[in-house]
């Protein structure tokens, strides 16, 4: 059995999801549900996140590990080639499976991505302050961190979704352990992650880049990416930040569904 747990719902061409950090598979519903009507969706938790869990081999928690996890897991479902949507954290590592499995992906699409920091002493201070953080997680708890994590500003537009859905997403986030996710911070945040800005080129797959009117950030590095994928287009979904799935889903979602009818 793979390490990371995982589900298939839908049928059609398969298309692998990966959420972001503090996620877990039912975070990315809002478009994924919709897209299992016509496409093989594989849901996947993180290592250190929902049903995984943190009792993992170390290597598992790096970036090079967490992708081989993933491609282990459609190893498993006996799925070779396929689509790949990933929103921050994921959106990293769907960028780390085009560039190092160029091969087995058809289609990539990023929402809120980066290639990570390509300035190696910017990159280790990120580590750094990443590690301070994965340590703080497991002295102050999951409830002190998640309350931490959800007053960050790069998620201050959430308002929009309205109180109960955010006391929704933070009754999920309750749910994840304080290890696994220190654990995960500390192997594959953004300052342990390989820059893969020299290693665009390496994309062979279209790219959607999706990124969130407000996330004037993430705007400048979709047209880093932009720039340097050869076959990739940007879509700016208005009235959203950076969870732009979470805050104007249709939109978002409708963005998604050309992209694939184009592509596949």
């Amino acid at each position: 059995m793979p390490a990371l747990s995982s589900e298939i719902k839908g049928d059609g061409p398969p298309l692998l999801v990966i959420h972001g950090f503090t996620g877990d598979r039912s975070t990315m519903s809002s478009i994924t549900e919709p897209l299992s009507e016509n496409y093989s969706v594989v849901y996947v938790d993180l290592p250190g996140h929902g049903e995984t869990g943190r009792d993992l081999e170390a290597s598992l928690f790096t970036f090079e590990g967490t992708l081989s996890a993933l491609i282990e897991v459609m190893d498993f479902h006996a799925i070779e080639e396929f689509s790949v949507l990933g929103y921050s954290m994921g959106g990293r590592l769907s960028l780390g499976l085009a560039t190092n499995y160029p091969g087995r992906i058809k289609n990539t699409i990023l929402i809120g991505a980066t290639a990570g920091i390509s300035d190696e002493n910017l990159r280790s201070a990120r580590r750094r302050s990443d590690d301070r953080l994965a340590d703080e997680i497991v002295e102050n708890g999951i409830e002190w961190f998640v309350t931490y994590w959800m007053e960050q500003p790069i998620f201050e537009s959430q308002i929009r979704i309205g109180s109960e859905n955010l006391d929704v997403s933070r009754k999920q986030r309750l749910k994840n352990d304080a290890k696994g996710l220190s654990n995960s911070l500390r192997g594959a945040g953004t300052g342990s992650q390989p820059s893969l800005w020299r290693q665009l080129n390496k994309v062979i797959s279209p790219t959607l880049i999706i990124v969130g009117e407000e996330d004037s950030k993430f705007r400048s590095l979709a047209v880093r990416l932009n720039s340097g994928i050869l076959r990739s287009e940007i879509v700016i979904v208005p009235e959203s930040g950076h969870a732009c799935h979470l805050e104007n889903p249709d939109f978002t979602l409708e963005a998604i569904k050309n992209f694939l009818k184009e592509v596949l």
